[in-house]
């Protein structure tokens, strides 16, 4: 019994029933079911098989930055300074512990999504029905489904009455997809394939009957789950620069300790005194704040986007936003308000524009930009009548909040006729239904019977193709029926269409009282039109103005939906999202060059499958794009995981596409999206801001015991010492910048380049400048003390509190890498003062305490060595601050001309 594959929408009924062997009426037999539980397996979703955790734990240790760590322990050890030791290693395994956790978030996101397949179905076997679990269906089997069933496989429907899928977690599609049974041509996209009901949607209305036809791994959602596990888990541009980085320090360190042991060795020193030398000047080069810094400083990040309703769920994400290029939205619920609300009506001859947002029934009617009276306009008052009579949802307002139970269109005719005081539970006893039509696709419309007096009325919703050919007249303002103008009717279709509106169609007809049910045969002619009702998902107000931030800051913005192009590509208007847009089934005739020219030059995408979402954002990122993607449905999930940050709506958001996830928006909202990414921003720039504070310390701790080592000289500070001055210095003064306020026009910068180094030229060299004028500082304060008559001790306390007071001027000045502190304000920043604070009684500690001299091999200094001290500092900032005026003047001289 060969199966085919992926083409059921396109075959035959009975095709499919012969080549399934089954019996619609009866389903398959026992004996067949045991042999095709064999053949197929079950009905479930394959976990993939991935890394043993100890071996991805371990792999946590393969980094540049970490072996320089571990380097600097084992150094320490053997100079049996073991607290120092167990502090490193305690930061090598709290990070390894952080990379491991987030690495093992994707095998949550699997098996949330074998989790999302498991139900109970109700199928016949052997003439029976009876209920079982999904995971033990086989094709051929045939189900039953019903309103609130979720789909326990790819089914070919072959008999169904009024069903309606809701396929949003699968193919993005807003609103329920009304399903026939008819055969659809081979190349129909996912979206469009009305004749089949996939694994893990669910059924909002009717019931059906179906065959199955794929299983488990076989089904759409099963191909979802290979793409989840088969994309990329990239690094962050972060994770990339940090490893670049550490790269270069680790070959900086071994050159300089190569040089210390060579010199060490030319003036035949003690080997243990060189090994001494060699040790001291990689625990100098080595910044063993850089790593807990880094994670302090995403965690505050974390912090300040959780208040702007954005959770973080790996931190590198935090940076990685600030560096995002290209944001890839989905449009319902994201861009757009999720909620259908009728903008337009036309009635008689006019056009009235409906005011109000979403489903909230407060509202008005204006004509010409003039309020207007519902109630003096007999034609819209019938209209907005027809609209909830003819109509099988309702509206409720949950905790001040309206949504609607049913169908979202319905709802917002509803919502319209509520705006005029149309009371639904009013009008219905005043005109009790009697009959109905349900919609059916074949035939585009819904029509319900009423009594209405000596009278029965039938009102009818539907498309403006199927109504306008069987109205004989219509309505005017005044209730008279007047000559159907159809020129009219369909150019006004065309202008709402053009807008993104969905427009619908409504009239009636009057019947003798007699008449108790109708038919399709009873409103073939006859009808009198009563005008269209047009509605839209209108965009969010914040969405707009996010949009064109985003825009602004480089950042480009391109709309990923299921909705059809007409409607994403006028939303997209409306957005200040430019471009034509194309469809799913236009990109699937593209070859590779094609498709990864239509991925940067169009920004709106329509009806795309979950495999183009994922081919999208892989040739984005090949153009060198950092991709930020959102998405809800489990259609989504591969994507997100394939992007730099996968963004997933905390409200709407499926349990798979969350833990797939970098990031949650807990309001399923854009503009969170692009207050994120100025959180990032500001993240980035206080990394850079610590980087670019704490390297001229190294640099001057390094070049101190090189110098010492190269002249024979004693060396001005010891090993136990440096590691004092960057452990506690990193904590106090370097994590303080990480609460920086974001500063002024960050938004109005172009993204850093993901492939840009972390430290740009000037910034090397503001670096090298720094590291110079400290190691001067350094020698001078050393040398000084030496020749008044100070001990060894206090001149390596002076070294000591030297490189302290000039890291804390430096501070000051690495608050901004453009602005003085004067333009930032010296107390804005209160965790910095007290940073300040607290590490100057340290040192005074340090310095003074028995005990700590002791441990140290520190003296007291006297008070002319601490006025040298702060003075330099004072020197060494001023010198930092004259360099930034100057280059701001030069900026502000190059916009001038």
């Amino acid at each position: 019994m060969e199966k085919k594959k992926k083409n059921w929408h396109h075959l035959e009924t009975a095709e499919v029933i012969g080549m399934l062997g089954t019996n619609p009426a009866k389903g398959l037999d026992g004996n067949q079911v045991s042999e095709l539980q064999l053949k197929y397996g079950k009905n479930t979703l394959s976990a993939k098989r991935g890394e043993n955790s100890f071996i991805l734990f371990m792999k946590q240790f393969n980094q540049p930055l970490v072996y320089i760590l571990l380097a600097a322990a084992l150094g320490v050890g053997l100079m049996q300074e073991w607290v120092e030791m167990w502090a490193i290693l305690a930061v090598v395994l709290i990070n390894s512990i952080i990379g491991f956790i987030q690495e093992n978030k994707a095998r949550k996101a699997i098996a949330s999504l074998a989790s999302a397949n498991g139900s109970e179905a109700v199928v016949i076997r052997d003439g029976e029905r009876m209920h079982l679990n999904a995971e033990e269906l086989v094709p051929g089997d045939i189900v039953i489904l019903k309103s609130g069933d979720r789909v326990p496989a790819d089914m070919r429907l072959f008999s169904l009455r009024d069903l309606q899928v809701d396929e949003a977690a699968l193919t993005g599609e807003s609103v329920p997809v009304q399903k026939q049974t008819d055969n659809l041509p081979f190349k129909t996209v996912l979206g469009d394939r009305s004749n089949m009901a996939f694994a893990s949607t669910h059924v909002s209305y009717g019931t059906a009957s179906g065959i199955v036809v794929e299983t488990g791994d076989s089904s759409e959602i099963g191909q979802i789950n290979e793409m989840i596990s088969s994309a990329d888990v990239l690094d962050t541009p972060l994770t990339k620069k940090i490893a670049k980085f550490s790269h270069l320090i680790l070959w900086f360190i071994l050159g300089l300790a190569a040089i210390t042991i060579i010199a060490g060795l030319l003036r035949g020193l003690p080997l243990s005194t060189i090994f001494m030398e060699a040790v001291a000047l990689a625990v100098g080069a080595i910044p063993e704040g850089l790593p807990a810094v880094v994670t302090i400083t995403l965690a505050i990040g974390v912090s300040r986007m959780a208040k702007r309703r954005a959770i973080i769920r790996k931190l590198p994400a935090v940076e990685t936003l600030g560096s995002t290029t290209v944001i890839c939205s989905d449009k319902t619920g994201t861009l757009t308000q999720n909620e259908m609300t009728v903008q337009k009506v036309f009635t008689g001859k006019s056009v009235i524009d409906v005011l109000g947002s979403g489903y909230d029934p407060e509202g008005t009617f204006t004509r010409d930009g003039r309020v207007v009276n519902a109630e003096d306009i007999f034609s819209l008052k019938e209209i907005l009548g027809a609209g909830v009579l003819c109509n099988d949802s309702k509206l409720v307002n949950s905790e001040g909040s309206w949504r609607t139970e049913g169908d979202p269109t319905e709802g917002a005719l509803i919502s319209s006729a509520m705006k005029a005081g149309i009371v639904s539970e009013r009008i219905k006893r005043e005109f009790p239904r009697v009959d109905s039509i349900p919609f059916e696709s074949e035939h585009q419309y819904m029509a319900t019977l009423h009594r209405s007096g000596d009278h029965n009325i039938s009102y009818i919703k539907g498309s403006v193709e199927r109504l306008l050919p069987s109205c004989s007249g219509s309505l005017d303002e005044d209730g008279n029926v007047i000559e159907l103008d159809r020129e009219l009717v369909l150019e006004q279709v065309e202008k709402f269409a053009s807008g993104g509106l969905r427009v619908l169609a409504l009239a009636r007809k009057t019947l003798k009282k007699a008449t108790t049910s109708i038919g399709h045969e009873d409103l073939k002619k006859g009808l009198t039109f009563l005008g269209l009702q047009a509605m839209i998902d209108p965009p969010r107000p914040e969405a707009i103005q996010a949009v064109a931030v985003s825009q602004k800051a480089g950042i480009q913005v391109k709309m990923i939906t299921g909705d059809h192009v007409g409607t994403a590509v006028a939303i997209a208007r409306k957005l200040g999202i430019s471009g034509e847009g194309i469809t799913g089934s236009q990109l699937e005739n593209l070859d590779q060059e094609e498709m990864r020219q239509a991925a940067t030059s169009y920004n709106v995408f329509a009806r795309v499958s979950p495999s183009q979402k994922l081919d999208l954002v892989k040739y984005l990122q090949t153009e060198g794009h950092t991709v930020a993607m959102t998405g809800d449905g489990v259609n989504d999930a591969p994507a997100l995981r394939q992007a730099d940050i996968g963004i997933a709506m905390g409200i709407t958001g499926t349990e798979v596409t969350r833990e797939t996830a970098d990031m949650i928006l807990t309001d399923d909202n854009f503009a969170s999206i692009e207050a994120a990414v100025e959180e990032g921003r500001g993240v980035y720039d206080n990394l850079v801001k610590f980087i670019t504070w704490t390297l001229p310390t190294n640099l001057a701790e390094g070049g101190v015991i090189l110098i010492a080592a190269l002249f024979g000289l004693a060396l001005p500070l010891m090993p136990l010492q440096i590691l004092w001055i960057n452990m506690t210095t990193s904590v106090f003064l370097g994590a303080t910048l990480a609460f920086e306020k974001k500063e002024p026009g960050i938004m109005g910068r172009p993204p850093v380049p993901s492939d840009a180094a972390l430290l740009s030229r000037s910034s090397i060299t503001k670096i090298l400048l720094k590291g110079g004028m400290l190691l001067l500082a350094v020698f001078a304060i050393y040398n000084m003390i030496l020749t008044n008559g100070g001990s060894l001790e206090q001149a390596r306390s002076g070294a000591v509190n030297m490189i302290v007071f000039g890291e804390i001027f430096y501070l000051l000045a690495s608050r901004s890498l453009r602005y003085s502190a004067f333009k930032l304000g010296f107390f804005s920043n209160r965790y910095l003062i007290g940073g300040i604070v607290i590490m100057i009684l340290l040192q005074i500690g340090m310095t003074n305490l028995p005990f700590m001299n002791q441990v140290f091999e520190t003296s007291p200094l006297p008070l002319n060595g601490w006025i040298l001290i702060i003075s330099a500092g004072f020197l060494l900032y001023g010198v930092i601050e004259l360099f930034k005026s100057i280059a701001r003047w030069k900026e502000e001289r190059s916009h001038n001309y």
